[in-house]
């Protein structure tokens, strides 16, 4: 049996509840999957300043589980607190963009990202040029509703979201479109007869990769900082910076 944790940093439990429900329709019968919801920050990361404290939540909701685990998800597309969690886990730790951004690369010369919330448009093109992989970018599109409120109503943002994926792949030159955040998990599989281009949902990508990475009983390479005495942590995450 292979053990997955999915961590939602983002604070809303519905949010963690739908992405366990999509990543359970993507998993293999060999695994069993978990998740796990950050215990402070904003509801939903729609900013800069959101995504500093997730990334903190992402990394403190690691430390306080004590479950088994071959591999970690790191379900909120953007990724914070990815390298951190990589830092400190012994398993692999697979982010929702990088995933999504890797098969889009194997799927197409070029690919688009759509997602819900304005500030996202800025902060995805950045992810994805850290990576080197701006010349593969065509474009980053997002709808006005964030992801929270796609989740809360997706069926009103249905004809939001195909317009925007179709504008990648007719007016970007997109050979592929990744619908991206963790709100819009299981969308894709609705809207594909609807776009023209292959559209790649975040946690299956992520799931694949890290059900790939676990199978392969592959340790984290990463490199684990030296113990360090810290003020006002969870007791958690004191314990796990402390190596106690």
């Amino acid at each position: 049996m292979t053990e997955i944790l999915l961590i939602n940093p983002n604070t809303t439990r519905s949010i963690t509840s739908l992405v366990l429900q999509t990543a359970r329709t993507f998993a293999g019968k060999g695994t069993r999957l978990r998740a796990v919801t950050g215990a402070f920050g904003p509801r939903y990361i729609a900013s800069r300043v959101g995504y500093a404290i997730a990334g903190h939540a992402a990394v403190d909701a690691y430390a306080g589980d004590r479950g088994a685990k071959d591999a970690v998800v790191l379900a909120c597309f953007g990724d914070p607190g990815l390298a951190a969690l990589r830092e400190i886990a012994p398993v692999p730790v697979v982010g929702m963009a990088d995933a999504s951004v890797l098969q889009a690369c194997a799927i197409g010369e070029r690919f688009s990202i759509v997602t819900g919330g304005e500030r996202w448009k800025e902060m995805l093109e950045e992810f994805v040029a850290q990576r080197g992989l701006a010349s593969r970018l065509a474009s980053v599109r997002t709808v006005a509703p964030t992801g929270a409120d796609i989740a809360r109503d997706p069926k009103a943002a249905m004809k939001l979201l195909a317009d925007g994926c179709n504008a990648c792949a007719r007016e970007d030159g997109a050979d592929v479109v990744i619908l991206g955040g963790a709100g819009l998990a299981g969308l894709a599989a609705r809207l594909k007869p609807t776009v023209e281009a292959p559209l790649l949902d975040g946690v299956a990508c992520a799931v694949a990769q890290a059900e790939a990475l676990a199978q392969q009983r592959l340790a984290n390479l990463g490199n684990p900082p030296a113990p360090v005495e810290s003020v006002r942590l969870s007791k958690a995450l004191t314990r796990l910076l402390a190596r106690k």
